[in-house]
């Protein structure tokens, strides 16, 4: 038998194919897309004391938040932002992980951690004035313990650390939590956070929302293995959570930041779930995935899924869900007249802060930019 013959009956795999695990990962879950609570033996005790009024607050934040996700995005198709990350369809992973902190410990965002921000107590408003170029965040990150936003993909995962190695040198008793996406993944600053916090055991949980797309790159162009289990790699526990299921990642990430505290090091903790809106105002997702793999999300929606609970164990009546959709309209009436008051920004502080003590070709550019300003006939520029 020739060469050429015994190659012929061998099936030929692309460089790019590869074989599909035999069994689907683990996926911490509490929740079902349906609402039924199901028992995990060892994530239900960080969930056990929660109240009924603790869990409408959690169904409450979803709402509000998503409302005012909304509402930023119209406002940003009006012209009135630059542009906005939504999160629609994170808000489980985001409101479970942020009620999960306690207020001494410390959050390094991405772009998109709206939800996060509104359990720290930022003001939505100040988000928006961010995309509207009226500020450069517009709040205390001391005041909340919530870092301002980062645009940078992945750099944030390199501060967190840094500040958990500086907490764990004064001896405090608190954790620090970095947000980034499965894109994120990929960088080279992600990998060596994992390395230095591994090292020097910091006390800092890596929470990645894995919404499937990095822009318009599905997650298996980023990976070949589940992105929780890279973390072995880098000698530390990893835990795939149902991202849509807010139970769920309220108690892992409570796990995570107790592991953190107790001195046990890091933890990545990859939150399963699905961007359903563009990655920004400027992306058009039909053109990279279809509408049906949208409308298998749909069914899987994290605030129909608590309501369903709510309404099932009697925890909630219409009268709660009507006052939460006045509340809500409220709230969306609050942050378009709040942006729409704003001021344009000043069209020069961006020259301001470049250097210290004054440069020469900041001067003049600056002394360029005028000139251009001036040369429309209201003197105000384009």
């Amino acid at each position: 038998m020739t060469v050429e013959s015994t190659a012929a009956r061998k099936p030929r795999r692309s460089a790019g194919t590869r074989k599909s695990p035999s069994t689907k990962p683990e996926l911490v879950q509490l929740l079902t897309p349906e609402g039924k609570r199901v028992k995990n033996v060892e994530y239900d005790k960080y969930v056990a004391d929660i109240t009924p009024e603790e869990l409408r607050g959690l169904y409450r934040d979803m709402v509000l938040t998503r409302r005012f996700d909304a509402e930023a995005t119209s406002l940003q198709r009006q012209g009135e932002l630059g542009l906005w990350a939504s999160l629609l369809g994170q808000e489980a992973a985001q409101i479970g992980s942020g009620r999960a902190l306690r207020d001494d410990d410390y959050v390094f965002p991405t772009y998109r951690e709206h939800g996060v921000a509104w359990c720290r107590g930022v003001d939505p408003t100040n988000l928006l004035g961010m995309f509207r170029g009226v500020n450069n965040g517009g709040w205390d990150p001391n005041s909340n313990n919530f870092h301002l936003y980062t645009i940078v993909i992945g750099s944030q995962t390199l501060h967190a650390t840094g500040y958990a190695m500086g907490i764990a040198k004064d001896g405090a008793d608190s954790a620090v939590i970095a947000y980034f996406g499965d894109g994120a993944s990929s960088q080279g600053d992600v990998a060596e956070s994992f390395t230095f916090s591994a090292v020097y055991n910091a006390p800092v949980v890596f929470f990645c929302q894995n919404n499937q797309w990095a822009i318009s790159e599905p997650t298996e162009k980023q990976t070949r293995v589940p992105l929780y289990q890279r973390a072995q790699g880098f000698g530390f526990p990893g835990v795939r959570v149902d991202g849509n299921d807010v139970l769920a990642s309220l108690a892992v990430t409570k796990w995570a930041l107790e592991r953190a505290r107790a001195g046990e090091g890091p933890t990545l903790v990859e939150a399963y779930t699905y961007r359903m809106g563009a990655h920004t105002t400027s992306d058009d997702p039909s053109k990279y995935r279809a509408d049906e793999e949208r409308e298998a999300w749909e069914a899987k929606d994290p605030i129909l899924r608590l309501r369903r609970y709510l309404e099932a164990a009697n925890h909630a009546d219409e009268g709660f869900f009507a006052e939460l959709e006045t509340e809500s309209e409220a709230l969306g009436r609050r942050v378009r007249e709040a942006v729409r008051a704003m001021p344009d920004p000043d069209r020069f502080a961006i020259f301001e802060h470049a250097y210290a003590d004054g440069h020469a070709l900041v001067d003049e550019e600056r002394a360029g930019f005028a000139a251009y300003q001036a040369s429309f006939a209201d003197g105000e520029g384009a």
